[in-house]
């Protein structure tokens, strides 16, 4: 391996693990918290934290594997389904991020009429969606077997490896990308411009989560241009992009959870409590050692 190989399997460990424990985190907040599963937007966050955990655990640890291997992890099969669920995933995150978009802007522009025009039962429904839209995608997909392990990105993911489907696999690619990425890109800008309208204070969260979707963008833009045969994308600039793509995982519980007020004294108190009850066993553990001692010393 590389300096580069080397570097790029760190950096791929390390967002796994960050990713991991965060939005493990954010998990432990919802069912602890009975205030955070009474709110909508919990719905939302609770659908894009588990994608994020499974990215961490299925294709992160692959992207790793062909990292160091410089080779398909495993058998077609495996790399097929983990390519299958990337797709799925990445896709239904965008997309969650959308529907978080479009909740803060109801919430904002139009405060009174939130609880009429946001209920559990419209968080449903746009959940079905995305998981609708995200399936559509890959199955289409895995049916024209154009999912694989691709050497650019060190990744099972959307691969053609027959020249004759060519062109079909351009559309295909352009589509998935407009009606996916582009699509939250838009939704995002519209809603949070909508938003920095009515609250300025806004403005440092908006920048941030519009920041996510460019990182993400990073990674469609070698996609799209390794398409064209005259353009060489060199193997170590996807892999970077692929790890940027990745860091929306490490980011988003930060970005839409750990970092709000509500998140916040939920994890603090769950610190606060552990530590209490370690300090009560521990003090209770002494006050035990002390009683013992006390026959040893008056004999």
């Amino acid at each position: 391996m590389s300096i580069w190989e080397l570097l790029l399997a760190f950096v791929v460990v390390v967002l796994m693990l960050v990713a991991l424990l965060a939005n493990v985190l954010v998990l432990v907040c919802f069912l602890y918290s009975a205030d955070i599963r009474k709110q909508v937007p919990g719905l939302f966050i609770l659908n894009l934290t588990f994608c994020n955990l499974l990215m961490a655990v299925s294709s992160m640890p692959v992207t790793l594997a062909g990292i160091i291997y410089r080779s398909q992890p495993g058998g077609d099969q495996v790399c097929q389904a983990v390519g299958f669920l990337e797709t799925f995933l990445t896709t239904n995150s965008m997309l969650s991020m959308a529907a978080l978009s479009i909740d803060r802007w109801i919430a904002v522009v139009f405060p009174l009429s939130y609880h009429s025009k946001m209920r559990f039962r419209d968080a449903a429904l746009i959940l079905s969606y995305t998981w609708l839209h995200s399936a559509s995608f890959p199955i289409v997909a895995a049916s024209l077997s154009w999912v694989g392990f691709h050497h650019l990105y060190a990744s099972c993911t959307l691969y053609n490896k027959r020249p004759e489907d060519r062109t079909q696999f351009v559309i295909f690619t352009g589509v998935f990308h407009a009606l996916s990425f582009l699509l939250s890109l838009v939704v995002l800008c519209f809603t949070y411009l909508k938003v920095l309208k009515v609250a300025r204070f806004h403005c440092k969260r908006i920048d941030v989560i519009t920041m996510q979707t460019l990182v993400l963008l990073v990674d469609i833009h070698p996609r799209l241009v390794e398409l064209s045969s005259v353009v060489h994308i060199n193997a170590h600039w996807g892999i970077i992009s692929k790890c940027l793509a990745y860091s929306k995982a490490v980011s988003d519980p930060f970005v839409y959870s750990l970092l709000r007020h509500q998140y916040k004294k939920t994890w603090k108190d769950i610190i606060n409590k552990i530590l209490k009850r370690s300090s009560i066993n521990s003090s209770a553990l002494a006050g035990e050692a002390h009683n013992r001692n006390l026959p040893q010393l008056s004999e």
